[in-house]
């Protein structure tokens, strides 16, 4: 959809059209909202990313309605963990509830496929528009967003009583508004390169590295290493590190270029096959912006600090908080302004609680205790390595692969593990 001019209204201003915009702007656009989805570049873009998707990722583009047959897709089996020699291999289970495989596909057809399917659904995409700054009443109640449209940075203001905030670790409206980020809670990096290898772009698995070091001390690096195919000819090839506390960030360049050599010659991830530049790129974990909901505005994705604490994944999350906004935003608009309305919008922020507190509280405290002192070593045990179950245990509570109820005993295991963390303060 081309950029219109002037100033705009909407019942609902998305801001951001990565995943998390594109998909509550597509729900919001079904229900009958009217939607406008603002959106700072132009398509595609690239974006840092390990271009992985977990089944909660791909149930979400399931629902969405996304064709995940098309080209361009690539599916595969499972996850491959290494680990000082050691190397195992676990296929997605077969839950029911979720599909029994992931996906990869670049970002940068990603974020397109989902800005134009959020479009073809009625969302009115507005894109090379910056949003600069909230409009809010006298009482500080969000009303819309002041933006730079176009090459020639036209002002311009967009008008809706709710918005939702979809704008990245940058989180600008959030900032603005005063929701600040918790500095106890962790914000990981993440870089990665594109190489071309014809002996890895077709691999039915994601392979990710356990045991990386720091150049030159070889103490662990607090993070892991992945190499994920792209089917394309291609694999995507990074790491993703948790800051140290009382230490400087992390040299992720330093610390690919130390791990790189240790991959197979025949792979061919070497620099004369890289296939795009070095890109780095923050993650802000564990639910490190609160509440979720105020005064108008609800934070999505990466705005909110969504990205799993235990994983580093925050595709498959900002797509679910953005169904569950969109949801929450559709009922509320049903009631009449005031009270009643207000009431059903809180309902968001406790929606994310009820899904995802107990996890992210656990996995916060693994990340701080475990995570940045040692990385994922230490959980990968030979011992652990060669036991089916423990392993296959420890995979699903690091993607969140389960279902409700049990579908089995691992799933019950780590249901009442959960049960035993404490809920989340309101």
């Amino acid at each position: 959809m081309e950029p219109a001019g002037g100033d705009e209204e909407a019942q609902v201003i998305v801001v951001g059209a990565g995943p998390a915009g594109s998909a509550a702007a597509t729900d919001l656009a079904r229900a009958g909202v009217d939607v406008l989805l603002l959106e700072k570049s132009g398509f595609p873009r690239e974006k840092v990313c390990g271009d992985g998707l977990t089944p909660r990722g791909v149930y979400q583009l399931v629902r969405l309605g996304v064709d995940i047959s098309a080209p361009g897709w690539m599916r595969n089996k499972g996850m491959r963990w290494v680990c000082e020699g050691n190397q195992v291999e676990l296929d997605w289970p077969r839950l029911g509830s979720l599909p029994d495989f992931g996906l990869t596909r670049s970002r940068h057809d990603f974020d397109d496929l989902l800005a134009a399917h959020a479009s073809a659904a009625g969302a009115r995409l507005r894109t090379h528009v910056k949003v600069t700054a909230p409009l809010t009443d006298r009482a500080g109640r969000i009303t819309g967003v002041a933006a730079l449209r176009g090459p020639d940075q036209q002002p311009v203001r967009y008008r809706a009583p709710l918005v939702v905030a979809a704008d990245g670790a940058s989180a600008r409206i959030a900032v603005a508004l005063g929701l600040a980020r918790d500095a106890g809670r962790p914000v990981a990096a993440a870089a990665r390169r594109y190489y071309r290898s014809e002996a890895r772009t077709n691999d039915p698995y994601l392979e990710l590295w356990a045991d990386l070091h720091f150049p030159h001390t070889g103490l662990d690096l607090p993070g892991y290493g992945w190499v994920f195919p792209l089917g394309d000819g291609r694999v995507n090839v990074g790491l993703g590190a948790l800051p140290q506390r009382q230490s400087r960030p992390v040299d992720l360049r330093a610390a690919l270029d130390h791990w790189l050599p240790r991959l197979p010659v025949d792979w061919g991830v070497r620099e004369e096959n890289a296939a795009g530049p070095l890109r780095s790129a923050p993650l802000p974990m564990g639910l490190n912006r609160r509440p979720q909901y105020r005064r108008g505005l609800l934070l999505v994705g990466d705005s909110a600090g969504m990205v799993s604490p235990w994983s580093g994944e925050g595709i498959a999350q900002a797509m679910e908080a953005a169904e569950v906004a969109a949801e929450t935003i559709a009922l509320a608009l049903a009631r009449p302004a005031g009270p009643r309305r207000e009431h059903a919008l809180q309902q968001y922020p406790a929606e994310i609680r009820r899904r995802w507190g107990r996890y992210y509280r656990l996995g916060n405290l693994a990340s701080d205790l475990v995570f940045s002192r040692y990385g994922f070593r230490v959980l990968l045990h030979p011992r652990v390595m060669a036991s089916p179950v423990l392993v296959r245990t420890l995979a699903r509570l690091l993607t969140h692969v389960t279902a409700e109820p049990a579908h089995d005993s691992i799933d019950a295991v780590l249901h009442a593990l959960l049960r035993l963390v404490p809920a989340p303060r309101r």
